[in-house]
């Protein structure tokens, strides 16, 4: 809910996202630190900097999923899914495992449910429920080994924040 925890997000999505890309089975296109030209094309993708990458991250996921109102463990969770799959994917299947109305949107439900509950079973069925979308993914073949292992990093991290 800091800056302490977002920079901690952040370095352990830079051990997932890496460096310098141009996957032509990738959609995105030229791709840096997970910045990719398709999301972002006025971006010099090749020569953009880690401290640009915080900026995007920071602005374009962390505050707007509101991982800044989250507990920390949930907040790291939830940036890392909204990264990696978009951010109302992340938020539904947050929605979802909390039992709550799943529109997509955090709003006072949202937080306050997330704050309310205990904390490691909500990330462990959040992560079990990411993991099986990533599973139903034609490109699964392709990039389940690396997605699958991004996940039970994640998952480990945040347990350890609980």
């Amino acid at each position: 809910m800091t800056d302490l925890i977002f920079n901690k997000a952040f370095d352990l999505l830079m051990v997932n996202e890496g460096g310098y890309v141009d996957d032509p089975n990738d959609k995105g296109g030229q791709t840096k630190f997970g910045i990719c030209k398709a999301s972002y094309p006025n971006e010099d993708i090749r020569n953009l900097t880690i401290d640009r990458a915080k900026e995007i991250y920071r602005r374009d996921f962390w505050l707007k999923a509101k991982c800044d109102r989250l507990p920390d463990a949930l907040s790291v969770a939830v940036f890392d899914f909204a990264v990696n799959s978009g951010i109302k994917r992340a938020v539904k299947n947050l929605q979802s495992v909390l039992g709550i109305e799943v529109d997509g949107v955090i709003g006072n439900q949202t937080i306050g449910a997330a704050n309310s509950k205990p904390l490691l079973p909500i990330i462990q069925a959040y992560h079990d429920k990411r993991l099986n979308y990533l599973m139903s993914l034609k490109s699964w073949e392709i990039y389940g080994s690396g997605w699958g292992k991004r996940v039970v990093r994640v998952q480990k991290f945040c347990e350890g924040l609980t």
